[in-house]
């Protein structure tokens, strides 16, 4: 892995000895230079349900004589082409995304739909045990094939997808988090998940899913899946896709809600680890396409031919017709519900974890366990979805209601179920519970209709909603959490503005959308990103300083109990993530307190036979390169050599029988693409290799294929210090290089290993890394 090791020998520049596997290097206890420190943090994370092996992603460029002699050579045109191809992609990445996105809500819509005409129509006819059964029925065979999808075919498509993307611009690369599999299902499942009745949304798996897409577009296709367009061959480096990615999660985000400016926010504050101002402008660009896209369609289904979708698909909640006027009353309310926002979230998140790890033992035993607690989790859904309505009292539609001439509603949604109730009369809670979780929404957030729910009503679908969305997240089926915390943040506002009604001015479809932002920003810790997303979502700007408010009070109650939702996911699936921040503690410690052992260098020109021992006793991923007389009047580090690129060299045999520099020849032989970064599984493996004993004698020089430039700190620097050196730069290898001469040119490596908490923890116990 990346754990790159401190020096083992003494004489490091032949590098032609000395190669330990792990458990020779754990049975010496006192090497001849340093105290022999193995980083034994873990090297793998969960990724569905199982342990994955993880690397990191190069995100430096790679500054060899091979790419120098490359970008020379490139013509202005070359570099316009380069320029052009960016913009096209941005474009099929948002065009993609659109797509995707208004099939997701075309597909629920129906076929949701479909299953509530039928409950509806046999209700109707008084059949009410044949009602539930159909509408179980449904449940449990959409809710199926989501979790066998999930369960066989991508494990890893399972959950909302955002901390996977999240850990991936942060440089951390797990097996099949991006595949075409997981894209596959990641569109299917979301769609059979939400159809099913789960208290999930779609709009975290259309995250995930942007991404998947722009991760296709950027590596020209798959070739596994016999997907491939080579004039996509462009971004052949983890940089050029992290960029991509970014764009694509910003179109799922704008896809999910129909907010564009929301998704550039949601990219900047929350997905992204490094920005720059291009990138702002191509993501804002990616997303405008999105919505243009979105648009388009949407007029189309007005007119009738998309079936049962209609409005209520791209969810978008109109509250403008509400009158925004408040008092001091209304202040200390919104305030009210920013601290309940904060404690409820906070306590969400908790609940959430202890799940989360509760299942994950149970998804370990197979996709047999999976499907199993999927079907249970359904059962107990569509108890409560149809149970719970009979606990309601009947309302009769009379002239208060803004529409009585709609009430009751006979179809698949709107406002006023009739459910049990008399032909005059509706159920208030079946209006919630038995609608697609986009139209409740709506029902909540419905201004000029105070007396439209009971609070029984309100407080039975907040407790229901908040525990359901509790035990669902976690099962294997592409789930995200956004619409569950609106819903239930919705029904708190609303009940707390019904309550308080005779003393405030604001309507109550406008608590139940500040209701909706307090519990968003409890649980996800966003605030611009957010505060945008829930305007562009109502077309309410008035509502602007009400939001904010909100918001920032919710998020910085929830604080002080613990982590926004998806960093405690990220950590608990064991990513090691690098936060944006060093922590306290790391300025009691300098570079060379946490560098770890042994390191293993080559010469400029190196034995073969050495390189191909050290691949396999070793899973490190760089190496330097030091050069001795005659190349050299001292011992000196060249730069570092990395694995990928070594396997490249040693297969194509540019070897030579006396040691010697023949760094002309293999500039003349290669090409800088021929080292470019391979698609997912298509790198060169050791065991591709096919060296004879004779060519384990012979010599390669490593000078050409070299990074000349990796960037050092010296030993005595601040680990703080490193550590944001090693995250502004997306470094996967940061060289620690001794401050005094007469040394060897390099103490260390480090990685990212090397900064996280239990290594530390491990190497000093005396020193405090809680918060």
């Amino acid at each position: 892995m990346d754990n790159i090791k401190e020096v083992e020998r003494v004489g490091m520049g032949m590098g032609s000895s000395g190669f330990l596997d792990d458990k020779e290097i754990g049975s010496m206890k006192e090497p001849l230079l340093f105290k022999n420190r193995i980083n034994t943090t873990s090297q793998t994370a969960i990724v569905g349900a199982n342990l994955c092996p993880i690397q990191s992603l190069d995100y430096e460029v790679i500054e060899n004589d091979l790419f120098k002699q490359d970008w020379r050579s490139r013509t202005k045109v070359e570099i316009f082409q380069y320029l052009v191809l960016k913009w096209i992609l941005a474009f099929l990445i948002g065009l993609g995304t659109g797509l995707v996105g208004f099939f997701n809500n075309l597909a629920v819509e129906n076929i949701a739909g479909f299953k509530l005409l039928l409950t509806n129509n046999l209700m109707l006819k008084d059949k009410y045990y044949q009602a539930f059964a159909a509408y179980t029925g449904c449940n449990i065979v959409l809710a199926v094939a989501a979790a066998a999808l999930c369960a066989y075919i991508a494990p890893a498509a399972a959950g909302s997808g955002i901390p996977e993307v999240k850990a991936y611009l942060n440089g951390i690369d797990a097996p099949s988090i991006l595949a075409p599999s997981t894209l596959f299902v990641k569109i299917f499942g979301s769609i059979l998940g939400v159809a099913a009745g789960f208290v999930v949304g779609k709009e975290g798996p259309m995250v995930h899913t942007g991404a998947c897409i722009a991760y296709l577009l950027g590596q020209g296709g798959s070739r596994k899946y016999r997907l491939t367009w080579k004039w996509l061959r462009y971004f052949n480096n983890d940089r050029d896709r992290r960029d991509l990615i970014t764009c694509g999660a910003a179109a799922g985000v704008a896809a999910a809600f129909r907010a564009p400016v929301g998704g550039v926010l949601f990219a900047l504050e929350e997905a992204a680890s490094w920005w720059r101002s291009a990138l702002l402008w191509r993501t804002f660009f990616t997303t405008a396409v999105v919505a243009v896209v979105l648009r388009g369609f949407i007029d189309l289904c007005r007119s009738g031919k998309c079936g049962l979708f209609g409005q209520g698909g791209l969810i978008m909640f109109d509250v403008n017709s509400a009158n925004p006027t408040y008092s001091v009353p209304d202040l200390l309310a919104i305030i009210f519900l920013g601290i309940i926002g904060g404690v409820l979230g906070s306590l969400y998140n908790y609940f959430v974890d202890k799940v989360l790890r509760t299942y994950n033992i149970i998804n370990k035993k197979g996709p047999s366990f999976k499907i199993l607690l999927v079907i249970t989790v359904s059962l107990l859904t569509s108890f409560c979805s149809y149970g719970l309505p009979w606990l309601s009292q009947c309302i009769p539609c009379t002239a208060h209601l803004p529409t009585p001439d709609q009430c009751p509603t006979v179809g698949r949604s709107g406002n006023y179920k009739n459910f049990q109730c008399l032909p005059t009369h509706y159920n208030d809670l079946a209006s919630l519970f038995l609608n697609t979780n986009d139209d409740a929404i709506r029902n909540l957030l419905r201004s000029g209709t105070e007396k439209e729910f009971h609070l029984s009503t309100l407080f039975l679908f907040f407790v229901a909603i908040y525990c359901l969305g509790i035990i669902t997240y976690g099962i294997a089926v592409p789930s995200g959490l956004f619409i569950p915390v609106i819903l239930a943040g919705a029904s708190y506002g609303r009940l707390t503005g019904t309550l308080l009604a005779p003393i405030l001015n604001l309507d109550v479809g406008l608590f139940a959308l500040l209701g909706a932002a307090s519990f968003l920003g409890g649980t996800m810790r966003m605030t611009v990103s957010l505060c945008v997303i829930v305007l562009e979502l109502t077309n309410s700007l008035l509502m602007l300083p009400w939001v904010m408010l909100v918001l920032l009070i919710s998020k910085s109650v929830a604080d002080s109990f613990n982590k926004g939702v998806y960093d405690q996911i990220v950590k608990m699936k064991g990513l090691p993530y690098l936060e944006a921040h060093a922590e306290p503690y790391m300025r009691n410690l300098v570079a060379d307190d946490v560098v770890s052992g042994p390191l293993v260098t080559f010469s400029g020109v190196e034995k073969v036979g050495n390189i191909v021992h050290a691949l396999k006793m070793t899973r490190h991923n760089g190496f330097p390169v030091i050069d001795e007389p005659p190349y050299s009047d001292a011992p000196e580090l060249f730069g570092l050599a990395l694995r990928s690129h070594l396997l490249v060299l040693l297969k194509q045999k540019k070897f030579t029988m006396q040691r010697m520099m023949t760094g002309s020849d293999i500039m003349r032989r290669f090409e800088a693409n021929d080292f470019a970064k391979a698609g997912s599984g298509k790198g060169i493996k050791l065991k591709d290799l096919n060296i004879t004993d004779e060519e384990m004698e012979m010599y390669v020089d490593l000078h050409p294929i070299t990074n000349t430039s990796p960037y050092t700190v010296v030993e005595t620097m601040s680990l703080t210090k490193a550590a944001s050196l090693f995250r502004e730069l997306g470094l996967r290898h940061l060289c620690v290089i001794p401050k005094k001469s007469g040394r060897p040119p390099i103490v260390g490596i480090l990685t990212r290993h090397d900064f996280m908490v239990e290594h530390i923890r491990e190497l000093h116990p005396h020193v405090e890394t809680h918060k």
